[in-house]
């Protein structure tokens, strides 16, 4: 899906071109985003800003996807974009942003706050397999690799069972974030080799000391969260990544 296995995890009004671009030369791909492309997510992000917190809320998102791909159309790294919604229509018209950019498309199953899980959006899709199948194949019903995202200890969810959904609805890779539960990370990896999707661990990854844990557990790549605009956090990992590889040269592609 990329090379090298680091990914950079998007971060709510934060992760543009720019700060993409900036990790080039050290990461395989960067997801943008988030960003809310129908009218309850939008809302929700506005009450977000609000409450200070750090939303991309341009005038026309799909317009403001495409811009920001286009101005990674010669880094070297492939990007992504992460997205909310809650009706389908923006969201095939991103997915065919994504696919005609080299792209990929990442479903938001991951935010927990309050006010993008009152629209139906976020980690509440982790409770409603049937609206995560729907969104994952209508995205990828228009030709993206799709990623969605999601977080470990929601409580009442089985992220292995999420992943058998994922797969079976045309989705490509899980971006795990494993808070603090390190080996949900090999429950979701079990289900992945069995169905190949790829999978991304996140959360903690700092250097050779978490990678070696999470690719042990199965995962394809890491990602790294808050840190990314760190040059020596990535090059620790980006480092630790070369190793393991070179230690084990059947990794999956």
């Amino acid at each position: 899906m990329f090379e090298p296995r680091l990914a950079l995890a998007s971060l709510s009004g934060q992760s543009d071109a720019e700060w993409a671009r900036a990790a080039d030369e050290l990461a395989g791909a960067a997801f943008l985003g988030g960003i809310a492309l129908d009218a309850p997510t939008r809302e929700a992000a506005r009450e977000l800003v609000e409450r200070d917190r750090d939303e991309f809320l341009p005038d026309d998102p799909a317009g403001f996807v495409d811009d920001q791909l286009a101005a990674l159309e010669d880094a070297d790294l492939r990007p992504g974009f992460n997205v909310r919604t809650t009706s389908l229509e923006p969201l095939r018209a991103v997915a065919e942003i994504c696919a005609d950019r080299g792209a990929i498309l990442e479903l938001n199953a991951h935010c927990r706050q309050d006010e993008m899980c009152a629209a139906g959006a976020g980690e509440t899709l982790l409770r409603n397999t049937d609206r995560l199948r729907e969104q994952v194949a209508a995205a990828a019903g228009e030709g993206p690799d799709v990623s969605v995202k999601v977080r470990a200890e929601v409580p009442s969810v089985d992220l292995a069972e999420t992943a058998r959904a994922v797969a079976d609805a045309g989705g490509d890779a899980m971006h795990v974030d494993a808070m603090d539960s390190e080996g949900v990370v090999a429950d979701v990896a079990a289900v992945a080799a069995e169905t190949d999707l790829f999978v991304i661990a996140n959360n903690g990854v700092r250097g050779e000391a978490t990678v070696r844990e999470y690719l042990a557990c199965g995962a394809d790549a890491v990602s790294v969260g808050r840190p990314s605009d760190d040059p020596a956090v990535l090059g620790r990992v980006a480092s630790a990544l070369d190793e393991w590889v070179a230690q084990k040269p059947e990794v999956r592609a």
